[in-house]
């Protein structure tokens, strides 16, 4: 079980009305609002604990509010129409102002990245009570000459979703990660997802000024 976390779940549906009322009206807004709170709870109630302090851990407390917000509305928010709600959102300047500021085109930006990814591995090395539970990181430094390139071959929210009935609307979640790079000037490149029934979630990111990167 994954301890409680309620300031995504308060913070997000806000921040989405105006996109969610745009694409789906304002009926289906309200009973998907309503309802995911406690969708939201029961899910990280059913969650595998990989640590409330494990860095990666916000990954799943961000996650699981869209898929609160699908669940809830009970079949009228699909998938297409959930990735234009927070693509348009991802986009806004509130959610550039939040999550932008790094420009991955500066080599010290790049750096400071790589370092992030490979902090979120040492802790899981230092956890060994959640290593069998929370994300692999697999770095491999000669697959590419720029950017930065790592694998998952495990993922708890993709276990919960396979487990859950959730692995439809999974993909949607996996498709921020394109513009979480984008926020930062990068582009992601990705061959296969676990969601989609690869063996890996495979990263290589680099800066958006790279043409033809190798």
């Amino acid at each position: 079980m994954m301890k409680y976390k309620g300031a995504f779940i308060k913070l997000f549906p806000p921040m989405l009305k105006k996109y969610m009322i745009e694409q789906y009206g304002k009926e289906v807004t309200r009973k998907a609002f309503k309802g995911a709170p406690a969708i939201y709870r029961e899910m990280l109630a059913d969650c595998d604990d990989i640590g409330a302090d494990n860095p990666m851990a916000k990954n799943i407390y961000m996650c699981f509010v869209f898929l609160a917000i699908w669940k809830a509305a009970d079949g009228a928010v699909d998938p297409d129409g959930l990735r234009v709600v927070i693509r348009k959102w991802m986009k806004s300047k509130l959610v550039g102002k939040l999550m932008g500021g790094k420009d991955l085109n500066k080599p010290e930006d790049m750096e400071s990245a790589k370092r992030r990814f490979h902090a979120m591995q040492a802790w899981a090395d230092a956890h060994p009570e959640y290593r069998d539970k929370t994300w692999d990181f697999n770095f491999d430094e000669t697959k590419h000459r720029d950017g930065s390139y790592y694998h998952f071959t495990r993922c708890p929210i993709e276990a919960f979703a396979r487990k859950n009935g959730y692995l439809e609307i999974l993909p949607v979640c996996c498709d921020i990660d394109y513009l979480t790079t984008e926020l930062s000037h990068g582009v992601l490149h990705r061959e296969q997802t676990l969601a989609t029934g690869g063996e890996m979630c495979d990263y290589w990111i680099v800066p958006d000024r790279l043409k033809d990167p190798k």
